[in-house]
């Protein structure tokens, strides 16, 4: 408590007499030094209020900062020659507020957070950069600079510190600016590492970059931080200026080598977060393409991007269906993006015009890989299956081949064959289905058992069933209701039940 006094007395002291301006490194000591944790919190306030004043009152020279030995040179007058030394305490006061983002305790990092946050927002109104010619911007980018870089340590977590910055993103000119001093700080940054992945710092860029809110329309950025002069003829006042710069960030940050969770995240996120907002989604073929390449649950998620590209841009890709088929594992079943994956993959699979062999493949491999699935997902996959009947009937010589295989090991299809149109589905039967028949579980056999009948032209709805789980499964069997049934029994006798038990003599149930 007599710190906070003594503190308050020296900021008061500092702002009533130009007289009392050395009595500021009483308080820039109390915040460089390795104090008590409330003592820096105390500086770090008086800070706050004592450079806010002084912004506010234009009392920090304004232009390039000279040296402090140059600015004692007679050819300043007094007047600047306070202001010069202030602006010099400013950026020590700057200097140390940065480094303390880094310090160990929440609190202390988030007091330095919002402290430099209120500098910008303050040279914003008030600038320090001295407008030479009408359209130069006077935005502080280099003090946001300072920001972003302590938001991205290499060494440490810093996502709860990232997750307190979110609200001042939602400013079209805050976000702009933390945009390009993203792109700056990965180009910095990854260029040293000799592509050798940094995991803490490049999660915490994507912390920082994956909640962006970009605008649809020009009309939507109504929000910024400070308005000057000239606005509308700046680029941080355009849209196509705001998407390239995302999309030149997301190209720097993606084009380095990413840890395979990450990898996966910015997969879940980039065709409803990142492709939309891009001038030039096509930039992104060589991503997905090599994620697509990789195989397993990386390969499913670029599915979605790469069928943005192929659909509404016209992305040709070879060998595509010879990929997609290779996808389908056992794992396929089991995977947490099955849904994803299967609402896709119905797509892919939508056209008429696809060859007989290529869908006949597909039903053959999902209907042998269904023989070690989970009933959740079976009752999923046999309506998709009976779906690609009705697209595709020539395919239905699966059902209806009387002469077909006797033996299992008479199946003429090839499971590990890589190429569809090797495979010799359309010469196979659907006796893995028929096996389904005698499932364990009621549900699935009465689902498997429809292939016995002709199908109806209506195709199944399945959009619910991709995301059923196994407790919803559960969750249904015991709230079903169960008539009750009249059993016809033989009343116990005796302690073992049998009528004429020795026991029965000696023991009583009663």
């Amino acid at each position: 408590m007599a710190r906070s006094a003594a503190l308050a007395a020296c900021l008061e002291a500092v702002l009533g007499s130009r007289s009392n301006a050395n009595r500021v490194f009483e308080i820039l000591e109390l915040l460089a030094g390795q104090e008590e944790e409330e003592d820096i919190l105390c500086a770090g306030r008086a800070c706050s209020r004592l450079f806010g004043a002084l912004l506010e009152r234009r009392e920090l020279f304004v232009g390039p900062l000279p040296a402090e030995e140059a600015s004692l040179a007679d050819s300043y007058s007094a007047e600047d020659k306070y202001k010069i030394w202030m602006r010099h305490r400013y950026k020590e006061c700057v200097d140390c507020l940065a480094e303390l983002m880094g310090h160990d305790a929440f609190q202390v990092k988030e007091l330095s957070l919002c402290t430099l946050m209120k500098f910008v927002e303050l040279e914003a109104r008030y600038p320090l950069i001295k407008v030479e010619w009408k359209g130069s911007l006077t935005f502080p980018r280099d003090l946001l600079k300072v920001v972003v870089d302590g938001l991205l340590p290499l060494n440490e977590d810093a996502s709860l510190l990232i997750s307190r910055f979110q609200e001042y993103m939602e400013y079209d000119d805050i976000r702009y600016f933390v945009i390009k001093a993203v792109t700056e700080s990965i180009g910095q940054v990854m260029q040293k590492t000799k592509e050798r992945p940094l995991p803490f710092y490049q999660q915490n860029v994507f912390s920082l970059i994956s909640p962006i809110n970009m605008p649809n329309k020009e009309s939507d950025m109504v929000k910024f931080l400070v308005k000057q002069d000239n606005w509308e003829e700046l680029k941080v006042s355009k849209l196509q200026a705001h998407k390239q710069a995302f999309e030149k960030m997301w190209l720097s940050f993606l084009k380095h080598k990413l840890p395979a969770g990450l990898y996966k995240k910015v997969l879940v996120i980039l065709h409803d977060s990142i492709l939309p907002y891009m001038n030039e989604p096509t930039l992104m073929i060589d991503f997905l393409t090599l994620a697509y390449g990789v195989g397993g649950a990386i390969s499913l998620l670029a599915l979605n991007g790469l069928f943005i590209l192929i659909h509404q841009h016209n992305l040709e890709y070879p060998d595509f269906y010879k990929k997609l088929y290779s996808l389908l594992d056992p794992s396929v079943y089991h995977v947490k993006y099955r849904a994803r994956f299967f609402h896709l993959l119905d797509l892919f699979l939508s056209s008429s015009h696809l060859p007989a062999y290529l869908v006949a493949a597909f039903i053959k491999r999902l209907s042998r890989l269904a023989l070690t699935a989970p009933p959740e997902a079976l009752l999923m996959v046999i309506p998709f299956i009976c779906n690609l009947f009705r697209r595709h009937p020539s395919c239905k010589v699966l059902v209806h081949r009387p002469n077909g295989p006797a033996d299992i090991s008479e199946d003429p299809y090839i499971m590990e064959e890589e190429e569809p149109s090797k495979s010799q589905a359309l010469e196979s039967s659907l006796w893995e289905i028929q096996t389904l028949q005698s499932h364990y579980h009621p549900e699935v056999a009465k689902a498997a058992a429809i292939l016995n009948q002709s199908l109806s032209e209506m195709e199944d709805d399945i959009s619910g069933l991709l995301e059923l789980s196994a407790y919803e499964l559960f969750d249904k069997e015991v709230k079903k209701k169960v008539t009750d049934v009249p059993l016809e029994f033989e009343q116990v006798r005796g302690l073992f039940g049998k009528k004429n038990d020795i026991f029965a003599e000696h023991f009583s149930l009663d």
